[in-house]
């Protein structure tokens, strides 16, 4: 068993509230300086930057991970993350058919929404809001994920905008939510004593940075038996242990 610095929730410039200089590439090597070793990208209701980033992640020694923070239409949010580059893509299409508000994006309010490939060039851009709630109501998120292979949790369950606590006032018990995130790691007991199903999950810590700066230095991490180590290895028993309810 080893320790596995990580983060499992960071915006790219895919993401409209994403500095421009969240590149994939420059994501992995802050990612790489903070002592990290397994990161996610979870932008807006899309994985399109995901390829990317498992690029920039090879060349920075970087256990990848693709992702999405999903915005339910409770207007709630959620990671997913997905064992495999291929299924988060998947997910994807089906997530783009399911966004309730399809209009156009504003670069000169909320920022631009740029694809980009593994050397940070631009090969397109999102044309659509990303952030806006999708048709998917809370309850069905896990099905819908674990459908695709992929496990989720409530995104920042002690932050006031877009938590599952502050939207419904409480902490629904949702089957497959085995899961927990919180922002600031200072305010779990305080939820836990609150909502005392929180007891029960796992409780994840990540950044949702959105500027370089915002990625911490290691600090929550996860134990894995990574014999013999390979990089799918560290990521299967990663996913084994995400999908299982044991604390």
């Amino acid at each position: 068993m080893n320790k596995y610095y990580y983060d499992f929730h960071i915006h790219s410039c895919l993401s409209p509230c994403g500095d421009d200089d969240m590149t994939p590439n420059n994501i992995a090597g802050m990612c790489t300086l903070a002592g990290l070793n397994v990161a996610a990208l979870t932008d807006h209701n899309t994985s399109k930057n995901c390829p990317a980033f498992f690029a920039a992640a090879k060349k920075n020694g970087i256990i990848p991970i693709a992702g999405m923070e999903l915005t339910t239409s409770e207007d709630i949010h959620i990671v997913c993350l997905f064992p495999e580059l291929e299924a988060a893509l998947e997910f994807d299409l089906f997530v783009e058919g399911q966004r309730s508000m399809k209009f156009p994006n504003r670069p000169d309010i909320y920022g631009e929404q740029l694809i980009l490939n593994g050397d940070d060039e631009p090969i397109g851009k999102e044309e659509f809001f990303l952030p806006a709630a999708t048709d998917i109501m809370v309850d069905d998120v896990p099905r819908l994920v674990t459908e695709h292979g992929g496990i989720c949790y409530p995104a920042h369950v002690d932050r006031q905008a877009n938590g599952i606590i502050s939207t419904l006032g409480t902490l629904p018990d949702i089957k497959g939510f085995n899961c927990a995130e919180f922002h600031d790691s200072e305010k779990e007991e305080e939820y836990k004593k609150d909502f005392p199903l929180l007891r029960e999950k796992r409780i994840l810590v990540s950044s949702d940075a959105h500027y370089l700066w915002d990625i911490r230095d290691k600090a929550a991490f996860l134990e894995i038996d990574d014999e013999p180590y390979s990089g799918k290895k560290v990521t299967e028993e990663l996913f084994k242990l995400l999908k299982s309810s044991k604390i």
